[in-house]
């Protein structure tokens, strides 16, 4: 069973940060390529980051040069760093396994960003 949990969410001000983190399990963690996507209200869910078992990362225009995707195979989980948040960053986060396809119906309960004074 594919299981992942997101966390790490909250409020913050215009340009804060905030660092989530996704811990996965029911798969071969270190193989999978891992996305965090995001979902504003009356929007479509869009990926934000990606980043492969080999660890190569690939960003959403929109979020390059201030979000950076890792993970840790040890503990199986993946992370996201925010930085420069916008307030057109809220959004409800989740991540996904991308590779292999099998695993990417499979979705957390996403984690709540809200960026506002």
């Amino acid at each position: 069973q594919v299981r992942l949990v997101e966390s790490g969410g909250g409020l913050v001000q215009p340009g804060g940060s905030l660092r989530l983190s996704c811990a996965a399990s029911g798969t071969d963690f270190k193989f999978n390529t891992m996305a965090w996507f995001r979902q504003a209200p009356g929007s479509q869910r869009e990926s934000v980051a990606i980043i492969t078992g080999g660890g190569a990362t690939s960003y959403a225009d929109s979020v390059k040069g201030r979000f950076t995707i890792s993970r840790d195979n040890a503990v199986n989980t993946v992370y996201l760093q925010m930085g420069s948040l916008k307030p057109e960053d809220t959004a409800v986060y989740y991540c996904n396994v991308l590779e292999p396809r099998r695993y990417s119906q499979y979705w957390g309960q996403g984690t709540q960003v809200t960026v506002s004074s």
